[in-house]
């Protein structure tokens, strides 16, 4: 289960994985894309499903560790009612903006935005997912007064973005891409603590003095509470399997960052962004809705 549309970077983690575990285990894995409500609707079905290996999550950040800070009614719960297996991949988010801002790096920006209170807006995927919270995060850790303008996703964001009606917005590097390529778009900064491969010219956000604005989505593998421990072994060590096979080369030629590791590794991820995020909202203000 994909909790977002098909096409997302999510979504291509999905495919490719399911791909290579459909030869590990000699059947066919199908990807079932279910968007809605930042994740949180594919999350639920997951949980609800039974435990017994045959239906599991590829979650990412907004729906595993976001939603239970800035939903007053989550169906489930993250850390009771979810099995980490394996965590994918990391992907760090691009400050972008469009071409004909006249700004050339962060600093600029926060500038202007400082020069022009409440005028400077910023898109998202919606609201409470991980790019919302990303502008959020420049918000409360820079003082600039932007807006919030929630999107549908990633395309109709991207697309607003070029033509100008917003300012700037943060998405993940196989998304902009293509619009860095013609031009159309610039990136600022990476969102990270160091620069990756795929985009080498672009400085991080800590090379730009901004290093508290690191943030990232991601994708992990989990299964229903309560999965027999034998399946969750067997699953994490074709994961691994299938990482040093060729699928972590694959993804690092879509732009994203391959992580891999153990088990206990994914949860002590996955409790650590759920501090750092429920952090960001405390300090936002962000009334849960």
């Amino acid at each position: 289960m994909v909790a977002y549309p098909a096409g997302g970077s999510t979504d291509i983690v999905g495919r490719l994985l399911a791909e290579r575990l459909s030869r590990a285990w000699g059947q066919p894995v199908v990807v079932e894309n279910k968007g809605g409500a930042a994740g949180t609707l594919g999350a639920d079905t997951v949980a609800r499903a039974a435990p017994d290996g045959h239906t599991l999550l590829l979650g990412a950040s907004s729906e595993m560790a976001i939603a239970p800070s800035t939903l007053r009614s989550l169906p489930y719960d993250p850390a009771r009612d979810f099995e980490p297996i394996s965590l994918l991949t990391l992907q760090p988010f691009l400050l972008l903006v469009p071409n004909a801002l006249p700004v050339a790096s962060v600093a600029e920006l926060v500038a202007m935005a400082k020069a022009q209170p409440g005028k400077l807006n910023f898109g998202s995927f919606g609201t409470g997912t991980a790019t919302h919270l990303m502008g959020e995060l420049l918000r409360v850790s820079t003082g600039v007064d932007v807006s919030h303008i929630p999107y549908r996703g990633s395309a109709p964001a991207m697309t607003d973005l070029i033509a100008g009606q917003i300012q700037f917005n943060f998405d993940t590097i196989p998304s902009a891409l293509p619009h860095l390529a013609d031009r159309r778009l610039r990136a600022l900064a990476l969102c990270h603590n160091r620069r990756l491969a795929s985009v080498p010219g672009i400085p991080t956000v800590v090379e730009a003095g901004f290093p508290a604005m690191t943030g990232a989505t991601w994708a992990m593998l989990v299964a229903p509470a309560h999965t027999p421990a034998a399946i969750l072994r067997k699953a994490q060590a074709d994961v691994a399997a299938a990482m040093q096979g060729g699928l972590a080369q694959q993804l690092r030629e879509r732009g994203l960052e391959p992580v891999g590791g153990t088990m206990m590794d994914a949860r002590d991820f996955l409790a650590g962004e759920a501090r750092k995020w429920a952090e960001v909202v405390r300090r936002a203000n962000y009334r849960p809705e």
